[in-house]
């Protein structure tokens, strides 16, 4: 019996470095850790984990991000694709 067998490896997820770059690259020299936390509803210290990639932001958190700053989730997640 012949089996094909697909390389199963690590599954495919975000740079969590990467996305956090992108999200301190939304937020910009106008709006502090702070008063960017406040729109995400969620505290300082949470978004300071995003931004770092210490933590994956929620999909919540991503959507508003999107539609605040009208980027794809593509790009956001990857990088990739054009970022407006």
């Amino acid at each position: 019996m012949s089996t094909n067998k697909q390389h199963v490896g690590k599954r495919d997820s975000p740079d969590l470095k990467a996305l956090g770059r992108r999200l301190r690259e939304l937020r910009g020299f106008d709006l502090t850790q702070e008063e960017f936390a406040k729109e995400l509803r969620v505290s300082q210290s949470q978004l300071s984990k995003y931004e770092r990639g210490a933590a994956a932001p929620p999909a919540d958190v991503l959507f508003f991000v999107k539609k605040r700053f009208r980027v794809s989730i593509d790009w956001l997640l990857t990088g990739e694709g054009e970022r407006n």
